[in-house]
């Protein structure tokens, strides 16, 4: 027998589920305040950690790129995940402005180690760096010495990352998984499979018809999904809709 939840309505773009969100700073090793935000499930445990790292600030991406807004808004009731976003150095967002300028991905670096320290000091569980465009960038040459179970690349340019970057993950043996959009603008699934050789134990998933923005409800859903399937797989696939009483 199933249990009667009541009324069930769709997710769509604007929809917001309960959780509990908390405004963050994080300090990094080079003495900047960097800003954010902590979601985490109002009810029940932790099952894993989503350390997200954003697009590229100096093409409007921050800690709001929609992905990573949506997945604050539903993941923490959807699949028990803390969900961890900020602004690198030197990007804006309505939540403020992270301290210092945009150094190029290197000076980065301190910036995902804060982050990460952050989480481990929270005692979060089962952390993953999830990296969107500029963000795997990040994640790939700063995040394979980290305090990590693994990283999920959104729409990887390796516009920047090396394949020394990627040897240094490859010997960690730690799960790396890349969605890779048909339609990219930088790199499409042909040629990603040949440029992360020396990732080899890369899981690289091409995502017939998307394109490097994940633009639409359907594109946000297939991420989502790839995420908790990796992070939090007994919480997988996650529902079309929920309870109506849930909706905030």
């Amino acid at each position: 027998m199933t249990e009667d939840h009541g009324e069930l309505v769709e997710l769509r773009s604007m929809t917001v589920l309960p959780a509990d969100r908390e405004e963050i700073t994080l300090r990094t090793e080079d003495g900047l305040t960097l800003v954010g935000e902590l979601a985490l499930p109002a009810h029940g445990p932790v099952t894993g950690t989503l350390i997200t790292l954003h697009p590229l600030p100096t093409h409007g991406g921050f800690m709001d790129s929609h992905v990573y807004r949506k997945a604050a808004w539903r993941l923490p009731a959807l699949a028990g995940l803390a969900v961890l976003r900020f602004n690198t150095r030197g990007t804006s967002s309505p939540r403020g402005t992270s301290e210092g300028e945009f150094g190029e991905g290197v000076t980065e670096a301190a910036d995902v180690r804060a982050a990460v320290d952050f989480a481990v000091s929270r005692g979060l569980p089962h952390r993953w760096l999830v990296g969107w465009s500029f963000g795997t960038e990040l994640a790939l040459m700063h995040g394979a010495d980290l305090d990590v179970e693994g990283a999920i690349l959104l729409s990887p340019p390796l516009h920047r990352a090396t394949e020394e970057d990627m040897r240094r993950w490859a010997a960690t043996g730690r799960p790396v998984t890349a969605l890779v959009p048909e339609h990219d603008d930088f790199l499409q699934p042909e040629e990603a499979r040949e440029r992360f050789a020396p990732l080899t134990q890369l899981e690289l998933v091409p995502v017939p018809e998307a394109k490097h923005l994940w633009v639409g409800e359907r594109y946000v859903r297939i991420v989502h999904d790839a995420i908790v399937a990796r992070v939090a797989p007994d919480r997988a696939p996650l529902p079309d809709a929920v309870p109506a009483a849930m909706v905030e």
